[in-house]
């Protein structure tokens, strides 16, 4: 495979993992005889949210695609459960005890640009780099959040008994235009309607009452999930928790996700983390639906700086054998002497 060459997007396999409640749904794209960039979607989203940037990644390295638990093709939880942030943040472990990785390179937008934040400070030496796309540190708390806890409470029951008909009834249909828009507007207009499909073939299904009519698929409780609650104390204190990981940030300059909250973290990032670098591109939210190539601009280099090609001890075959018991131990150990050594300072 040359390393100069790019990915395809016909060049997949479809891949299911296991759950207790079912399975995650995801789509590995090129190279399978080494362990991936795992690419984890936005809220609401799918994996085609990353349709337009896979072709543009270098084809030495895979990635792997997944849909998040109520979100694409990915199972529902159980019925009477809530979905939360923390309860996602598991995600990312259960992929890499599935395929048995020692480490994880992560890629995310939005809510899964969070996740992987998370994840990634609650155990650095697991991760080897990190990428967010529009997004950083979870929205912050305010007197609104309690406006919004009360509504998605409410809500949460309404769509609970909604699920609970659509297993006997169809839901809602709707023509193709009116998707387009549905999904656009969903988007606060960062996905313009032309651009709709990328997100639609795994979160609609053709009606089988009404001809040229379509309904959604995903799970309507994912819209009133509970988020991670954060304050600029916690996100500051996770932002440290990230010495050295290798960790790239794009902004869109139109979208409002990384604002002043996000500033406190960036200061400590860019002072402690030597592999830090944040960029701002043209373009709402889904920066990299609409601007994938001013994306891959900069993720390119990153990946080769960070995960060059014909790196020894990133084969699937040994299970990231290279990562001895005592690097593992020494890393586990750097860590938690590091939180030790915050908690005193607090």
């Amino acid at each position: 495979m040359g390393t100069m060459g790019t990915l395809s997007l016909s060049n997949y396999e479809d891949v299911s993992i296991e759950t207790p409640w079912g399975e995650l749904s995801g789509r590995w794209y090129g190279n399978r005889s080494e362990r991936p960039i795992l690419a984890i979607h936005g809220w609401m989203d799918n994996l085609g949210s990353f349709d337009r940037l896979i072709p543009l990644l270098p084809d030495y390295l895979g990635v792997l695609c997944i849909d998040l638990a109520g979100h694409g093709c990915s199972s529902s939880l159980p019925p009477g459960l809530h979905y939360s942030a923390d309860d996602w943040i598991l995600t990312i472990a259960r992929v890499m005890k599935a395929y048995k990785w020692q480490k994880v390179s992560l890629m995310g937008h939005s809510l899964g640009g969070i996740l992987s934040f998370i994840f990634t400070a609650l155990g650095p030496h697991r991760v080897d780099l990190l990428i967010t796309l529009d997004v950083l540190v979870a929205p912050l708390e305010s007197a609104e959040s309690i406006n919004t806890m009360a509504y998605f409470m409410e809500k949460h029951l309404v769509e609970e008994e909604r699920t609970a008909l659509a297993g006997m009834m169809e839901p809602l249909t709707y023509s193709l235009p009116q998707l387009r828009h549905i999904l656009s507007k969903g988007s606060s207009n960062s996905v313009p309607p032309e651009l709709t499909h990328h997100l639609m073939y795994r979160t609609v299904a053709k009606s089988k009452l009404y001809p040229d009519k379509f309904y959604f698929t995903r799970d309507g409780r994912t819209k009133f999930y509970s988020l991670l609650p954060m304050n600029p104390g916690l996100a500051a204190e996770l932002a440290r928790c990230i010495k050295d990981t290798p960790y790239l940030v794009l902004k869109g300059s139109k979208s409002h996700f990384i604002g002043p909250g996000s500033d406190e973290a960036i200061s400590i990032l860019k002072s402690q983390n030597p592999h830090f670098e944040i960029y701002e591109l043209p373009g709402a939210h889904h920066v990299h639906i609409t601007c994938p190539d001013l994306c891959a601009k900069h993720i390119v280099p990153f990946l080769r700086r960070h995960r060059p090609p014909k790196v020894e001890g990133w084969s699937l075959a040994d299970g990231d054998a290279a990562l001895s018991a005592r690097e593992h131990r020494e890393a586990q150990e750097s860590f938690f002497a590091r939180s030790q050594k915050r908690q005193h300072k607090l």
